[in-house]
This record gives C-alpha cells, sequence and structure tokens, in this order.
C-alpha cells in the first residue's frame, strides 16, 4: 500500500484549495451579483434574467399622467451627460431608460449602472433602467429608428401604465422643469401624439431622397458605421403616402403598442421600407400616424415655441416655454444657466417638485413631502398647457396631416 508523505499531502491539498478557489472565482464572476448591480436590467442584460414587472405608479383620472423616458449616448463621458440629464428630466411618477450603445465600453456601461444603483432617489421608487446588452446605432440610419422601437417595447414589458413615451439623447436638455410639463399635460387627452414640425421643405427632401437607398451597416455589424448609398434606385411608394418634420415626438403609449404589437401590417411594412431610408425617425412615425385612420386624428404638430430644436444658438429668455432644447455640446454654459434660472437644481442633484423636499448636505437625499401626484406648476407651466390646448383645437378642424411635410 502506498502512503502519502506529509510533504506530498500538502501540495495535494494545496492543489485542491487553489482548484476550489479558482471555481469559486469563476461562479462569482458569472454570477449577476456582479454583474448587475441591484438595479433592474432588461431582459438583454448582463445576466439574462428574467424582466420581472416593476412597481409603478397608475395613472387615476385626474392625476398627472406618467412619461417614458427613453435617454440615448455613446462613448466616452456619454455616461456623465445621461446622469445629468435624467437629475434634470427626473420625477418619481415617470419610467426612465438608459441605453449606452456599442461605441461605449462594457466598463463605461457598469459605471453608468453603479452610479444609478448608487443614487438612493433612484431606488427609492425604482424607476430607472439600464440596458446591459448593447449594440450599434447611428441616429442617421434605421438602427436608430431600431433603438427606439426597442425601447419602446422595453418600456411596455416593464410596466403598461405609462402615458406618453419621449425618446432624448445627451444632446437635449429640458427648458422647463418635470412639475411643469406633468401639469401642463394632466388636462390632455391621453391618445394625442405630437410630432415637431419644420417648415424646411427643401431641406427634408434632400436629406430624405425617396429613390436613394440608404444602407445602415450599423443593423449588422456591431460597431457604428457611417451610411452608404447604393447606385441604384428605386420607385416612390404608391401604397401609402411619406410623411416628415422633426425628429421631436411624444407619443402615445397606444400608438407605441401599435407600433410594437400591431394589430395591422402597416408598422412592419413600413419598417422594412425605411429600413432603406437616411433619416428615418424623421419620417416613420409620422408616416405611421398619417396613413392610419384610428391615429390620423390624434396627430397635433408642435411647432419651435414649443420644441425648440436649435436652441444651442440661443440665450435663454424667461419667457421662452419650450420642453426641450437640444444640441447642446458638453459643458454648455448655457446649462448652467438652465440649472440655476430655471430648473433650480444643484450639482448633482434631482429638481425638487412638489414631491420632494431637501432636508441635508447629500447629494441624493430627497424626502416625500407629499402625495407625488401633486405638482406645483409655474407660469412656464400654465403658458405650455394653453399652448398645447391650442394646438390640439387646431388639430381638430381637420387637415393636420396635409399640413406635416409629404414627399408624395
Amino acid at each position: 500500500m502506498s502512503l502519502v508523505r506529509p510533504r506530498d499531502r500538502r501540495l495535494w491539498l494545496l492543489s485542491i484549495a487553489v482548484a476550489l478557489t479558482l471555481l469559486l472565482l469563476l461562479v462569482l464572476l458569472s454570477s449577476p451579483l456582479l454583474n448587475t448591480p441591484n438595479i433592474s436590467y432588461t431582459r438583454e442584460s448582463y445576466d439574462h434574467r428574467p424582466l420581472a414587472r416593476r412597481r409603478t405608479n397608475v395613472a387615476s383620472k385626474g392625476s398627472p399622467p406618467i412619461l417614458a423616458y427613453l435617454i440615448l449616448g455613446t462613448k466616452g463621458k456619454e455616461s456623465k451627460r445621461m446622469l445629468r440629464l435624467l437629475q434634470a428630466i427626473y420625477h418619481p411618477r415617470n419610467q426612465y431608460l438608459l441605453y449606452l450603445d456599442s461605441s461605449s465600453t462594457r466598463k463605461e456601461r457598469m459605471e453608468l449602472a453603479l452610479v444609478i444603483h448608487s443614487q438612493a432617489i433612484f431606488q427609492e421608487f425604482d424607476n430607472v433602467d439600464v440596458v446591459g446588452k448593447t449594440y450599434a446605432v447611428n441616429q442617421m440610419g434605421a438602427s436608430g429608428l431600431a433603438a427606439v422601437l426597442h425601447a419602446a417595447a422595453v418600456l411596455l414589458k416593464i410596466s403598461m401604465d405609462w402615458d406618453w413615451f419621449i425618446p432624448l439623447t445627451t444632446l437635449d436638455y429640458p427648458l422647463l422643469t418635470q412639475d411643469d410639463i406633468l401639469y401642463a399635460f394632466t388636462s390632455l387627452p391621453r391618445d394625442i401624439n405630437f410630432l415637431g414640425y419644420t417648415n424646411d421643405t427643401i431641406h427634408l427632401k434632400k436629406k430624405q431622397n425617396l429613390s436613394e437607398i440608404a444602407v445602415d451597416p450599423s443593423l449588422y455589424l456591431a460597431e457604428n458605421e457611417p451610411l452608404f448609398y447604393a447606385a441604384e434606385s428605386r420607385e416612390k411608394p404608391d401604397a401609402f403616402r411619406v410623411f416628415g418634420g422633426s425628429r421631436w415626438m411624444i407619443l402615445s403609449r397606444g400608438l407605441m403598442e401599435h407600433c410594437v404589437n400591431g394589430w395591422d401590417n402597416l408598422p412592419r411594412k413600413l419598417l422594412m421600407y425605411f429600413n432603406n431610408l437616411a433619416y428615418p425617425l424623421e419620417s416613420y412615425f409620422h408616416t405611421i400616424l398619417c396613413n392610419t385612420p384610428e391615429f390620423r386624428n390624434t396627430t397635433v404638430i408642435v411647432k419651435k415655441d414649443i420644441v425648440d430644436d436649435y436652441y444651442k444658438h440661443h440665450t435663454y429668455h424667461d419667457t421662452n416655454i419650450a420642453m426641450f432644447g437640444s444640441a447642446f455640446e458638453e459643458n454648455d454654459p448655457v446649462l448652467l444657466e438652465i440649472d440655476e434660472h430655471v430648473l433650480n437644481r444643484g450639482t448633482d442633484r434631482v429638481v425638487a417638485g412638489k414631491w420632494c423636499k431637501k432636508t441635508n448636505d447629500r447629494q441624493d437625499f430627497c424626502s416625500v413631502v407629499d402625495d407625488i401626484d401633486g405638482v406645483e406648476e409655474g407660469h412656464r407651466g400654465i403658458e405650455l398647457q394653453k399652448s398645447l390646448s391650442i394646438a390640439i383645437q387646431a388639430s381638430k378642424s381637420g387637415g393636420t396631416c396635409d399640413h406635416i411635410l409629404t414627399h408624395t
């Protein structure tokens, strides 16, 4: 019978210990506890956990609506800009989905998730999600449209209790508080869809030449790539009319359900058609709304005094009632002006509303002092409500879609 000498026994036990340690590390590294912070992720997250139904605040008659926001970012310092935008538009009633595209690194996405997890206010109301799995997104191409539709599908999976969907990028920033925006939308019909208006017909038709075939490689490549154009051309459609306008939109949950789960085949047909058109985000939803009888009468055009696409070149005026501005550069001094004079937002803090009161110097601390159904509107919120009501009344006279730019 062979005997194991003490020295050999120690080596044998050491080998077993090393093997068990390596096995334990392997298990831990694949565990959701390390791969994802304690926040809700989408089905395409790092650990592929099933997406559970989230706690939400059901909108009852007379109460403020629930807004579902998408914030889309890319590589570099985008996660910091996303956090700043999230804090500027945060309200406990709303739902938020944050997505960094494939230009970002896994480290950047994890850091964003950890920052969200570290702020008590987001955990208290459990209404902020970060998409874990990444893919390429080109805002000029079909991959940008796919990202918006994907976000809407995820938000519908998270909850069916929201009223309007608002897609934003890190170039955008609010020009009103959420209390003002929620107040303005409280009295409005929840089936209304708001589309941004542009009167630059020549510029739009130049960008969106219906005969030109555009290919977006970001649909099938892992990294973002620019569009390229085919030498061939195609006939203009005659089965539907193509409408277009601004990329700005506030879309009803009913419309987003129609686009994602559509009982009609038109959303899928248009998705295939716009797959090869440049700037589809400036036409896809416009075309669905104006070619679908159920939604045609819910379409309302909003002009630049409500949504200002070119705010980058302007200085903020107290009489401005635009909801969002765009094309802001990182650390644009106008953002500090908006934080100070419009949002009353301190550095790294959410915007205080009627629901929130700061009681100490903790950056993420907010204590609920009133029902979150309560909003404290200012004069800008009142003016926005009047402007939206006027736009809705004007749309009832008919012909709304006839005033949206058409390519046919």
